[in-house]
């Protein structure tokens, strides 16, 4: 597998989140900022995430995903959009509930140029930690089974929390 990129771009309130490879949670601070980023951007029309080169998300990026289209949802009033050509892709996301939070198409997107790349920031573990239990809250709440999925994960992750 290839390894994981995210890459976005921002004009004229639409966003674009492109994601590549194999995401992992190696990503997840710096996804985690531009989320906080778009939404608190004042002229956002529209979130336009790109699937069509992922070939795996973990459960982290999955619930980033999820937390971006509440975000988009609750900001707009409108799904986010989630372009995904890969049956077996889409599939996961409907299992973990993403289709309840976007509208999945089943075709690729466009290609769009001018994308950067998010990087691998040096996030503490206690940063990455807390950005994966957020995630999995965010996954764990969308339906029963993502909560029985993920709960055992969750509090392990609690416990073992410095105080």
């Amino acid at each position: 597998m290839q390894p994981g990129s995210i890459r976005v771009a921002c004009h004229d309130g639409d966003c674009i989140v492109r994601l590549e490879g194999d995401v992992r949670l190696t990503l997840c601070t710096a996804f985690d900022a531009f989320i906080d980023q778009v939404a608190e951007d004042a002229g956002l029309n529209s979130v336009l995430v790109d699937c069509t080169d992922a070939e795996n998300l973990d459960s982290t990026t999955l619930g980033q995903l999820v937390r971006l289209g509440l975000k988009v949802r609750k900001r707009l009033g409108i799904p986010a959009v989630l372009f995904c050509p890969d049956a077996d892709l889409r599939r996961l996301l409907a299992s973990m509930g993403i289709d309840e939070v976007f509208a999945i198409e089943p075709q690729a997107f466009k290609t769009f140029s001018g994308l950067t790349a998010l990087l691998c920031d040096n996030a503490s573990e206690e940063e990455v930690r807390e950005r994966v239990l957020d995630a999995h809250r965010h996954l764990m709440a969308l339906n029963e089974r993502n909560r029985l999925a993920f709960s055992d994960l969750v509090n392990s992750l609690e416990r073992d929390r410095p105080f």
